[in-house]
């Protein structure tokens, strides 16, 4: 068989004028440098390809010249359909100059229509942006008057309101990996993101185009055990190596393993943040966090409450998340963003998106640029500049919780923290809470319609979406409401009464967050019906890791049976109930303390065969009954 090893030259000769170029890449992580500077040299000495389309997700650049900004040359490029834009303003200036056409489409969307396009569909249906900027009866995703082309279109199906997307038929793609064959077996061990390499590949392939892999390392010919390889050779065309330089893990990191799931590091190691506004910001959003919780932080001032997780020892008590594809760990930041550090898993991000389109996320921290007084944000475009949506859309209508973040003021912010209290010194020289915002990237109506909980957090003040627009309900210590919030918003929301912010977060050392959300977690699990005698203790999802966090079971149930007064039925839900080793003899007790003090008649259940066994053995130790039940009805009939 004939070796699909080649140079760049020769992978680059393959393009044609006018192709459609699906490129690889999430912002500063896993980007195809050499083939794209390999494209950029061909064109500034031959002026060929010409008008390509390029199709990208995640904005593969640095902000500056790499990634994707190599390649934005006037004549190179004709059109750009992508989904977040800021760290190839390059390609961004072509866009708002009128230079291309362009389009910008949710990052979800777009990783969605590539597997949609590999399996020959027409395009990809979606509520998602419904409301927003990419909604057809706004603007479609089209960034500028030379853009006429539909993408989006609206359309019913089963009773539902919903858009369609489709993309352009691909002609190339531009993919990374670690190691290939002479066949053009893929692995991506080092890779610190598995991204859509299989999908973007599967989808070019099967349109008929021509997939070009760049590589980091070489290998014989069926050498690569089956299971390492992530895309087959059947689905590649050309084999590139890569320079080093040129195949950096992200754009801050040559390699880490760490960042490629293959060690973890200990991450009592990693410096706090600054005590400034960014870490009061973060110290606020971090109070949203809930034990057991699936998180997604978005790009900037989010990615600060991974931080504020991680110093108050919250991380093993949920799962941070970011789109790309990453499961747990610590979301990297900076020109790490994307990877993540001891993440837990590694998922293709159009699987991640699934995830998060149906519902998995329980809460999304994201930035805060523009709000109008009905909730509405803006962080896709402001005047010249061209962010993008990202997936920004996905994230913040499918999350059950979302908070937005950022400071109250742009641009010149002077602040000071003195004895718990916060002082304005110097206000920014852009407001962020407007008549108006430039465009609608998340939609505050939208949201409220579907009674979605939304907060809107700033260093000085919180506010909460409401049906009738946004409502002032947290200000922080120190702060004169009208002459440090009313006075510098361009609209005034809804007072009724609003209080003071945690004034642990206004002092420098930890806050104590892990015990105080516990608590707040547990009391919230607890329903007395008095009516039928019965409490009711909803431990879905409960992880008890230590002692400790038995103890704290013990005081919120002693607490609602102190409060009764009298014995009480017990019914205990354990589905999702995990307990690990140190804590389960300290749990146990607490349970038969509760039997012998407060508790008539008490049952339970769990759909885990193993949690009835491991729970059950452990109650009968202490004499108790230790029937577990299987459903809630069997627990409640058996009562």
């Amino acid at each position: 068989m004939k070796s699909k090893i080649v140079t760049a030259e020769q992978a680059i000769g393959l393009i044609h004028d006018g192709d459609t170029l699906v490129c690889s890449g999430f912002g500063v992580v896993g980007v195809p440098d050499e083939l794209l500077l390999a494209l950029q040299q061909r064109f500034e000495s031959s002026q060929s390809p010409r008008a390509l389309t390029l199709i990208f997700g995640g904005g593969p650049g640095d902000g500056k010249e790499q990634g994707i900004n190599r390649i934005a040359i006037d004549g190179l490029i004709q059109r750009a359909i992508g989904g977040h834009w800021g760290l190839v303003p390059k390609l961004g200036a072509m866009a708002m100059e009128n230079r291309i056409e362009a389009w910008n489409l949710p990052l979800g969307v777009i990783s969605h229509l590539y597997r949609d396009i590999a399996a020959g569909l027409p395009g990809n249906v979606s509520r998602v942006g419904l409301g927003t900027f990419v909604d057809p009866r706004l603007q479609g995703g089209k960034v500028n008057a030379r853009t006429t082309e539909d993408l989006v279109s609206v359309i019913e199906l089963a009773g539902q309101e919903l858009l369609f997307y489709r993309l352009p038929k691909p002609q190339v793609a531009f993919i990374r990996a670690s190691i290939a064959d002479p066949d053009g077996n893929l692995s991506i061990e080092r890779e610190a993101l598995a991204q859509d390499t299989l999908a973007i590949a599967t989808a070019v392939k099967n349109a008929g185009g021509i997939v070009i892999a760049q590589v980091e390392y070489l290998c014989d010919r069926a050498s690569l055990p089956a299971r390492q390889v992530k895309v087959p050779g059947i689905l590649v065309d050309c084999v590139v190596p890569a320079r080093p330089e040129y195949h950096m893990q992200t754009y801050g990191t040559s390699y880490h393993p760490a960042l490629s799931c293959q060690m973890r590091v200990p991450l009592d190691a990693l410096a706090p943040m600054p005590f400034d506004e960014r870490k009061i910001i973060a110290r606020r959003a971090a109070f949203e966090l809930m034990p057991n919780a699936v998180v997604n932080l978005g790009i900037g001032m989010p990615e600060g409450v991974a931080d504020i997780a991680n110093e108050e020892r919250l991380l093993s008590y949920m799962t941070l998340t970011a789109e790309p594809g990453v499961v747990g760990g610590v979301p990297g930041s900076g020109l790490n963003f994307g990877s993540s550090t001891n993440a837990t898993a590694q998922l293709d991000m159009n699987q991640q998106f699934d995830f998060y389109d149906g519902g998995g996320l329980d809460l999304a921290v994201l930035g805060l640029a523009e709000c109008d007084a009905r909730g509405n944000i803006n962080v896709s475009r402001f005047g010249p500049k061209l962010a993008g949506a990202g997936g920004f859309i996905n994230i913040t209508q499918n999350s059950r919780t979302v908070v937005f973040i950022g400071t109250f003021s742009a641009g010149g912010l002077k602040l000071a923290v003195e004895q718990g209290q916060l002082t304005i010194l110097q206000e920014g020289r852009h407001r962020k809470f407007v008549e108006t915002i430039e465009q609608v990237t998340f939609s505050g109506e939208y949201a409220a319609r579907l009674g979605k909980r939304v907060l809107y957090v700033t260093e000085r003040c919180v506010f909460a979406l409401t049906p009738e627009g946004l409502e002032l309900i947290e200000i922080a210590p120190g702060i004169d409401l009208e002459r440090d919030i009313l006075s510098q918003m361009a609209f005034r929301p809804i007072i009724r009464n609003p209080v003071l912010m945690d004034a642990r977060i206004f002092r420098p050392e930890p806050m104590g967050l892990k015990d105080s959300l516990l608590a707040i977690s547990l009391l919230e699990r607890i329903s007395w019906q008095p009516e039928r005698n019965r409490l009711f203790l909803n431990f879905q999802g409960l992880r008890l890791v230590s002692p400790k966090d038995a103890q704290d079971v013990r005081d919120a149930v002693e607490r609602q049976c102190q409060a009764i007064g009298h014995r009480v039925d017990v019914v205990v839900n354990y589905d999702g109930f995990e307990i690990l080793e140190p804590a389960m003899d300290a749990y146990a007790q607490v349970v038969a303390d509760l039997v012998e003090r407060h508790y008539g008649q008490v049952t339970r259940y769990t759909t885990s065969a193993f949690l009835r066994d491991k729970l059950g053995a452990a109650i009968r130790e202490r004499g108790l009954a230790p029937h577990i039940y299987e459903t809630r009805a069997e627990a409640e009939a058996a009562l």
